[in-house]
């Protein structure tokens, strides 16, 4: 998980042909929060009115090279060279070479698809709407339901919050990137920050922008245009001195403001009809600490009111589901200052963890595993023979030890590869599936720590199996029964895609072939739908992709099964085959919860604090009505305790309806109030956090069903009403 800046500049784009290259920019992921100004003497107003000049300046200097397009588009009307355009039903349609944009095409077709049509895909490229075919080609014209629709609605969206906070704010503006769901822009206020009210100062000029209908134009520039056309705003600068001289930069006009950008771009601002800013946290620039704070402003956008209004109600749900405050609201797990990101996990929160990792242990035995215990710490020498000194060593934690160099483990292979290789290997022997359990550390940004979904300390289901190539398919088969059984234990849907060899693989043809031809057979042997990334591999070897989602719908991506050709190679792992010679074994990477506390916090929003009686950590409350049957449910809850439920007894002054209450509340499963009766008959009365009302039961018959719901890791309440 590194941090990388993106090519894009709403970011700096940098034309990669014909079929224009889409953002490739992570969010840093910090944590929101409300920012409040910093009087430094300017009113807002004054700030912007000082700006106007650059501002204007940037529009003339656009508009003088966008007369060499406009002369051009004259020209090529003039030529009239035909071209022949291929639509996905295999008709064709005529154009003129720099004249025929696909929003022609679009209207030719009907008013209806134009209108909703916000980016087209030419030869396989997405490609502005308003910009000229340059031959003949293939041509999809794209709707904001399609992934390249929602990307392009989105990255718009985040020029016009661009818009705004320069024309509200006088705001430099740095990178403003779509995301997975909205969009944001990093902006620099100097000594000055935004608050929350200023939130409907940009919606208003936002609207304001949508209402006028600016068009979204393009045209390419040099380096050294570009230099000038961005003199005042030093963090453009900074990125267009890094581009070689000869590249040729795009560059978009969105009514007064102008951004260096990849693109492609909604025809008008007037399609992002329903706009909302979200909220505001800090970053730096270049996601370095010691660079330059800004102002992260997020936003989100959509075709209509309704669709904001769905989303802005899922979002209010999410809130209440946060993992940081239910972490704190049941007194889970918290974070301090001496350890950041590093989490302090409560009673509460261990017996979760604990449970968690209990459970894939349970899968480990079934499934063949064998537990391995490897060190925190290694020489460097160690990192330098897998890669990761070379590629990955601003993200580890680093020291010497007796002059040496020495780092924390960031991830488990490379030690699980020493323990292959430490003695001779036999075909015979495979596959060996190791796990490992151990502590991990990655150097993360301390602005891009967030709860548990972000952290320096971590513990992950990490297991590699040594295999030869032609066990491949089953022990992917097997992996992905495992993985099914595990999410559908907790109520999680997931999709899965295969990510094919990309440009530039290491290894043998043949091998990837046999590898991917492995994968794809064990895909459908799953029976579960799932998709093909041509070339989204990683180097070393093909992937299966794995998508979580939640109750909410969001999606994540904590499992994954990776195969390795080239880590048996860099540490020259060989097992003696069938035949007495040396071959070299495949490492197929593989985990399921992906980190331990990343996973818990999926699953802590996912069932909103309510955890299945299995996992949590509040199962029973014992309620007596009055103090004559206090020694009794204290019996009782010593009782549970032996057979490894997680009781506890009210044995406070409060009325009983009270502690019923209180119960409820705080998440335990079940409520077992007690009075004298109870206690003469050996019984409790049982309801659940949700009140609903079960009646008097045998202790024996509650014990009994409660371990049947704990074995079984069900959903739902087993206990059945006595007497029914």
């Amino acid at each position: 998980e590194t941090l990388e800046m993106g090519a894009d500049c709403c970011g700096g784009g940098v034309e990669k042909g014909p079929a224009a290259c889409q953002a490739v920019t992570k969010d840093f992921g910090v944590a929101s929060e409300n920012l409040a100004p910093h009087a430094d003497g300017k009113q807002w107003d004054e700030i912007v009115k000082e700006k106007r000049a650059y501002y204007d300046q940037r529009v003339h200097a656009f508009e003088a090279i966008k007369a060499k397009y406009d002369a051009s588009l004259e020209a090529a009307k003039v030529a009239n060279v035909q071209i022949s355009i291929e639509m996905p039903d295999g008709s064709a349609r005529g154009g003129v070479q720099g004249v025929t944009t696909p929003m022609d095409v679009a209207m030719g077709i009907s008013k209806g698809l134009a209108k909703k049509s916000v980016v087209a895909r030419v030869d396989g490229g997405v490609w502005d709407m308003m910009r000229p075919l340059e031959g003949d080609c293939k041509l999809e014209l794209v709707t904001f339901d399609d992934p390249d629709g929602k990307e392009t609605f989105w990255h718009s969206s985040a020029h016009l919050l661009g818009q705004a906070l320069e024309l509200e704010f006088g705001a430099d503006l740095t990178i403003g990137p779509a995301l997975e769901e909205g969009f944001y822009y990093d902006c620099f206020l100097g000594n000055r920050s935004l608050n929350e009210s200023d939130k409907e100062t940009l919606v208003k000029r936002m609207q304001a922008s949508i209402k006028e209908k600016h068009r979204f134009e393009r045209i390419q520039i040099t380096k050294q245009e570009a230099l000038g056309m961005f003199s005042e705003n030093k963090f453009k600068i900074e990125m267009i001195e890094a581009f070689p001289e000869t590249e040729i930069i795009t560059c978009y006009r969105c009514g007064p403001m102008v951004d260096l950008c990849t693109g492609p771009h909604v025809p008008d601002t007037g399609l992002l009809k329903a706009v909302g800013v979200n909220n505001m946290s800090r970053a730096f620039w270049r996601a370095d600490v010691n660079r330059e704070p800004l102002q992260r402003v997020y936003g989100i956008t959509f075709p209509d009111d309704k669709e904001l209004k769905a989303y802005q109600h899922r979002m209010e749900e999410a809130k209440k589901r946060d993992h940081r405050n239910i972490g704190t609201q049941q007194e889970l797990f918290f974070f301090d200052p001496v350890s950041p990101g590093s989490c302090f996990f409560l009673p509460n929160g261990a017996r979760i963890f604990n449970e968690l990792m209990g459970f894939i242990k349970e899968k480990y035995w079934e499934y063949g595993y064998d537990e391995v215990v490897s060190p925190n710490i290694y020489n460097f020498s160690l990192w330098e023979t897998s890669g990761h000194a070379a590629h990955y060593r601003e993200n580890m934690f680093g020291f010497q030890v007796e002059k040496a160099d020495f780092g924390l483990k960031p991830m488990n292979c490379p030690g699980h590869c020493v323990m292959f290789g430490h003695r001779n290997r036999s075909y015979r022997e495979l596959p060996i599936r190791m796990a490992d359990f151990g502590v991990l550390h990655r150097n993360e940004y301390s602005g891009a720590l967030s709860g548990l979904t972000r952290v320096r300390r971590f513990q992950q289901d990490d297991a590699h199996i040594f295999c030869r190539p032609d066990q491949v398919r089953q022990e992917i088969t097997s992996f992905l029964k495992m993985l099914d059984e595990v999410y559908h234990i907790f109520g999680l849907e997931y999709k899965m895609a295969l990510s094919t060899r990309p440009e530039g693989f290491l290894g043998e043809t043949s091998l990837w072939d046999q590898a991917e031809a492995a994968l794809e057979e064990a895909l459908n042997i799953a029976g579960h739908e799932w998709e093909l990334n041509p070339g989204d591999g990683a180097f070393y070897g093909p992937k299966i992709d794995i998508t979580v989602y939640d109750a909410l719908k969001r999606k994540f991506q904590c499992a994954t099964v990776q195969l390795d050709f080239q880590l048996p190679i860099r540490f020259d792992l060989e097992y003696v085959d069938e035949h007495g010679d040396r071959s070299r074994p495949v490492i197929v990477h593989r985990a399921i919860l992906g980190s331990v506390e990343r996973m818990f916090a999926i699953l802590t929003e996912h069932f909103a604090g309510k955890w299945p009686f299995w996992l949590s950590p509040r199962q029973v409350m014992l309620v007596p009505i009055h103090e004559d049957v206090f020694e009794y449910c204290e019996e009782v809850r010593l009782e549970l305790r032996k057979i490894g439920l997680h009781s506890a007894a009210d044995l406070s002054n409060e009325k009983m309806q009270k502690k019923v209450r209180n119960a409820q509340l705080a998440q335990y499963n079940y409520i077992l109030v007690c009075g004298k009766s109870e206690m003469s008959a050996r019984t409790v009365n049982v309801r659940t956090r949700d009140n609903v009302v079960h009646g008097e039961c045998p202790l024996d018959k509650l014990m009994e069903t409660l371990l049947k719901e704990k074995k079984t890791r069900s959903l739902t309440s087993s206990f059945e009403k006595v007497g029914e």
